[in-house]
């Protein structure tokens, strides 16, 4: 009785196609955040690079100087943190197998940009956290490049 009624419904209300090329609507998922915190990160680590210790005996500046330098610790640390997790939705819920078709080495590219995320985190590194900027960017060329094709990868009806 209930396929009855489920069957009369769906004649007398048709659902209209529906297509997406990804989990979520469309502009949920952009590059531009895990752009933004890598930028932070790399910022902070320019700064952390650049501080000047004091002079031994000035415990005023000491002081001054190491909180400085935690407070750019923490939030290079953070903003890495948040451009990994940014790239890993983006890898993960985005990302498609057809994707993957028309650039292979997609995986090896994701992961070699959140391991460059670990690495700007713990470390204080100018070189890597300009290279996670540079991963970053091709990502961002590929996600245009996929977004901007306009091809379906999901149907339902």
């Amino acid at each position: 009785m209930l396929n009855k009624i489920k069957s009369a419904v769906k004649a007398t209300f048709p659902a209209p196609e529906v297509q997406a090329h990804c989990d979520g609507p469309c502009g949920v998922y952009d590059p531009a955040s895990a752009r933004i915190a890598a930028e932070a990160a790399l910022s902070m680590t320019k700064k952390i690079l650049a501080l000047e210790t004091p002079a031994p005996g000035n415990k005023e500046a000491m002081v001054a100087y190491h909180n400085t330098l935690s407070r750019y610790v923490a939030i290079k640390e953070e903003q890495a943190h948040i451009a990994k997790e940014e790239l890993l939705v983006l890898w993960t819920d985005y990302f498609k197998p057809q994707h993957l078709e028309a650039y292979p080495d997609l995986h090896d590219t994701f992961w070699k940009a959140a391991k460059l995320c670990s690495a700007t985190k713990v470390g204080v590194s100018l070189e890597d956290a300009t290279a996670l900027m540079d991963a970053i960017e091709n990502i961002h060329n590929i996600f245009w490049a996929t977004k901007n094709r306009d091809v379906t990868y999901y149907t339902a009806s």
